[in-house]
């Protein structure tokens, strides 16, 4: 009997303890998010991204479809960082005027060219100008994808608040950070707001509250567009074909290119 009740007691230890393995959360967009622990707080899905509890991104539940097992290799140990670099300081507060049409066509010729979302360009804009292309941040990030002076120079960009450059500049900057991190979203939002020094140093997100803040809210973003675009085609679906309502229209909602969607099928 002592022994029936050890090994029950060893059980519900062994299930106690959380699983060592990363896991992925699966967005309802497609993206994944690599985590290695994550708690329910309230209405979100805490997801913590490293080790460090002060690394992790607060993800809305609803936006989460399901979660599932990393089984990709681990990444290789990153060199230690030069001399850390000053996390960027928020974009001064602007009022967000309307995004004209040509803007918008800008933003898909560009990210088209460079293989992005759309979607994602613009919530990178939101989040950094609210498309007020002559923002400047204390900092000295100017433009609609806030670019530092050193960014620019060498994305090529002469004049950081002529729009087309600001965009071109910014969204291969991104691509470049999304290649670095083999397609991890949130380690290239994170190197793009506090800098690729920063990431390696921490493996991840940075522990500053600002560059959290700014991934959680892109990645709120993006998957909003991507959820309210599928919500329009299966209304224009059910619309068009009345005796097709309730069948599945995911296929509706426009692909993301497969090198940033990889993650999702680990």
């Amino acid at each position: 009997m002592l022994k029936s009740r050890k090994l029950v007691a060893l059980a519900w230890l062994i299930l106690a303890i959380p699983v060592s393995a990363a896991d992925l959360a699966i967005l309802h967009n497609g993206f994944a998010i690599r985590h290695e622990r994550r708690e329910i707080v309230g209405s979100v899905t805490r997801l913590y991204l490293t080790a460090d509890p002060g690394g992790y991104v607060d993800i809305p539940t609803a936006q989460i479809e399901r979660f599932e097992i990393d089984l990709s290799p681990p990444a290789a140990p990153t060199p230690a960082a030069p001399a850390p670099i000053a996390p960027a300081l928020p974009v001064a507060t602007v009022v967000k005027p309307k995004s004209p049409a040509r803007l918008d066509d800008v933003i898909h010729d560009i990210s088209d060219r460079h293989h992005l979302d759309p979607d994602l360009v613009n919530s990178v804009i939101h989040a950094e100008s609210g498309f007020n292309p002559r923002a400047v941040s204390p900092k000295g990030a100017r433009g609609l994808m806030q670019l530092m002076p050193q960014t620019a120079s060498n994305m090529g960009v002469s004049n950081a608040f002529d729009p087309s450059a600001n965009v071109e500049g910014g969204t291969r900057y991104l691509r470049e950070l999304l290649e670095r991190y083999n397609f991890d979203l949130v380690k290239a939002l994170a190197a793009y707001n506090a800098g690729p020094e920063r990431v390696e140093q921490y493996h991840g997100v940075p522990p500053y509250r600002e560059t959290r803040s700014y991934v959680a809210r892109i990645v709120r973003d993006f998957n909003r567009k991507k959820l309210d675009e599928g919500k329009a085609a299966k209304a224009k679906a059910a619309k068009t074909h009345p005796a097709a309502k309730g069948t599945h229209a995911s296929s509706a909602v426009k692909a993301k290119p497969p090198e940033v969607a990889a993650q999702a099928s680990h």
